[in-house]
């Protein structure tokens, strides 16, 4: 795999991750959307560490220089 996200997109893909999580296990957003913002973060935050988004790959997009 070769890298597409930037550092400034993985932080953000961070912070986003989080946000949901404390939506989540806070009690905030519960049921089915809360389950689909957890599984979401879950995705952000395994792209942020490995450096690679199989969507930008698919859209021929890059924000890594």
């Amino acid at each position: 795999m070769k890298r597409n996200l930037s550092d400034i997109d993985r932080i953000v893909r961070v912070i986003v991750a989080a946000l949901f999580a404390y939506l989540y296990f806070g009690g905030i957003v519960t049921g089915a959307l809360g389950i689909v913002l957890v599984v979401l973060g879950a995705v952000f935050l395994f792209t942020s560490v490995v450096s690679f988004c199989p969507l930008y790959s698919l859209f021929k997009l890059s924000t890594y220089k």
